[in-house]
């Protein structure tokens, strides 16, 4: 993802909020993420660290942060670690920061090579009781390749082995889940542009063109404006739209069939999350306009139901009780399945199986934990679905949603939702 500018004021801002849930005499580290290996001397890329990047605003590789607000030595309270910039790096891979630039992006005011980390971190573990050490705690993360973190965790507590060690994830996920000012503007304008790629991509969807086209559709526009796929996009035609995270994108769109785009835009670092569902041939069938249009229904009823005070697992069991009806009109659904369904895997999970919300910020499933409960300046989805496999399609639909104290706030409003003005745009 292309760097855009972020004010150093939000990163001031986002260690300032850590260091008030900080204990006296501890310590804070915070490491890069490792660029990934593929093949023979291939890479992935970098892709930063959230948790990093939330509190200094660098993306560069091997950059270290140290937090110790009661520290001995004023200039040690926080300290930025970098890659010393030399001509071969220059010559090979490009511009590495200075301290002066780091400072600058960050607000961080002693910015160190990374030559003195190992001193000025003894220095300090000589000094503190307690240690916060980060990794990734998602709930849903699957951590197969041992991270920077880990190795990082490992190694130090081998060399102190007396110190007492405490989890920097909780704090990192209470902290990023609220939403400043500066965030919500960002993640506003990747809105903005997954609209303009939406728009860009129906004007070409009809029969016979590929899931590829489309897709390149919104490469085009996401990339000429500095974003990025926010997450592996899904153009899923047909059959294709039951299959949950469909990302083959390579098969023809067909007369007749709907296509699922789930395709939204990442920019500055932050990630937005939409999906419409389509007729390839320009108008909905009097079926899918029946599913259509009950997804809908619950869409707008579950934008209004996302309050405060809620977790996401109460918001799951709203939209299933919304969809349960909605099936039972639509005959997919009898009374008696409905009554006798058992509570902990109700009936309506045979066209509905996934959740309805999750947050979105630096990460498209940004941190959270279930048990925590939605409070204003939460930044999260609202996608009801219903997969009808026996009759060959799906309709899922997804906007991005702010929540307010009073009233919630769709970041996705702007973008064409009703089905009589998909058609009349695809009829153009």
């Amino acid at each position: 993802m292309k760097a855009l500018p972020l004010p150093a004021d939000l990163f001031l801002h986002n260690r300032q909020r850590l260091r008030e849930l900080l204990p006296p005499n501890c310590l804070v580290v915070v490491n890069s993420n490792d660029i990934m290996p593929t093949n023979a001397d291939g890479v992935m890329g970098h892709h930063q660290n959230s948790d990093l990047f939330y509190l200094t605003g660098i993306l560069q590789e091997e950059t270290l942060l140290l937090l110790a607000p009661t520290a001995y030595d004023e200039r040690q309270r926080e300290v930025l670690f970098l890659r010393e910039p030399n001509e071969h790096l220059a010559t090979w891979e490009g511009h590495k920061l200075t301290k002066a630039e780091a400072s600058q992006l960050s607000g961080i005011k002693e910015v160190r090579w990374l030559s003195e980390f190992p001193t000025v971190f003894r220095q300090l573990m000589c000094e503190v009781e307690l240690v916060y050490l980060n990794t990734n705690e998602h709930q849903r993360a699957v951590i197969e390749v041992e991270s920077r973190d880990l190795r990082f965790i490992h190694q130090v507590q081998r060399q102190y082995p007396l110190h007492t060690y405490r989890r920097l994830a909780p704090l990192m996920h209470q902290l990023r889940v609220v939403k400043s000012r500066w965030e919500l503007d960002m993640i506003r304008r990747a809105c903005e542009l997954t609209g303009s790629g939406f728009l860009r991509a129906l004007r070409i969807i009809e029969p016979g063109v590929n899931e590829a086209e489309i897709e390149a559709e919104f490469a085009h526009e996401f990339i000429r404006h500095k974003g990025c796929f926010a997450y592996p996009p899904i153009i899923a035609a047909g059959p294709n739209n039951c299959v949950l995270h469909y990302v083959q994108n390579d098969q023809p769109c067909k007369a007749g069939q709907l296509v699922l785009l789930d395709v939204a835009a990442g920019l500055g670092q932050y990630m937005s999350d939409l999906t419409r569902t389509v007729p390839v041939s320009g108008r909905f069938t009097r079926r899918q306009k029946q599913v259509y249009q009950a997804v809908l229904r619950v869409l707008r009823e579950m934008i209004q139901r996302i309050r405060p005070g809620k977790t996401t697992r109460d918001l799951r069991r709203e939209c299933e009780a919304l969809l349960t009806e909605e099936c039972l009109a639509l005959g997919l659904l009898k009374p008696a399945q409905v009554r006798k369904q058992d509570p902990h895997a109700p009936a309506v999970g045979k066209y509905f199986m996934h959740g309805v919300s999750h947050p979105i910020g630096l990460d498209v499933h940004d941190v959270t934990y279930n048990h925590l409960k939605i409070a204003p300046g939460w930044v999260l989805t609202c996608e009801p679905a219903l997969y009808l496999k026996e009759e060959g399609f799906g309709v899922r639909l997804e906007n991005t949603i702010v929540v307010g104290e009073k009233e919630n706030t769709d970041l996705m409003a702007h973008i064409p939702i009703e089905a009589e003005e998909i058609e009349a745009l695809m009829q153009k």
